[in-house]
């Protein structure tokens, strides 16, 4: 397996030990949007951008921040807004990634954006919150294809 795809697959075990509840998709068949959002919620993984990395040249070393995709989303609860719960969904996978900035070594830091949250209304529905934000990871590789 590739170092990103590695690093891909420890970013969506970290938020499934962190989110036990939640339906945790992506990185493959199930990554288009899912039309119903279970109780726990649901947290879709997508694989990102790598961009441009930086190299060194001895040895060579290519220098990668991947931009890594999150989407969640989740509904409220009696006295408590969908955003609240989608708060403590993202203060969840935090604890998770202070705990372990490194992926298991995989990555030399595990750095977050701010999320980006919003709700989304349906004539007729339970409102859903959602947010998005990026994981991104900081990792070296031995080759440009991985």
């Amino acid at each position: 397996m590739s170092k990103r795809l590695a690093v891909l697959e420890a970013i969506k075990r970290l938020i499934q030990t962190a989110l036990p509840d939640a339906q945790v998709i992506g990185l493959d068949d199930e990554e288009a949007k899912p039309e119903a959002v279970g109780p726990g919620g649901l947290v879709i993984v997508r694989s990102g951008m790598p961009g441009d990395p930086d190299i060194d040249l001895s040895p060579p070393t290519w220098w990668w921040e991947h931009v890594v995709p999150i989407e969640i989303a989740a509904y409220g609860e009696p006295g408590r807004r969908a955003q609240i719960v989608l708060a403590e969904m993202i203060g969840r996978i935090d604890v998770a990634r202070q705990a372990d900035p490194y992926l298991g070594g995989l990555c030399v830091h595990l750095d977050a954006t701010m999320p980006v949250d919003g709700e989304q209304n349906m004539p007729g529905a339970v409102p859903v919150g959602w947010a998005d934000f990026n994981l991104v990871p900081f990792y070296s590789t031995t080759s440009p294809l991985g």
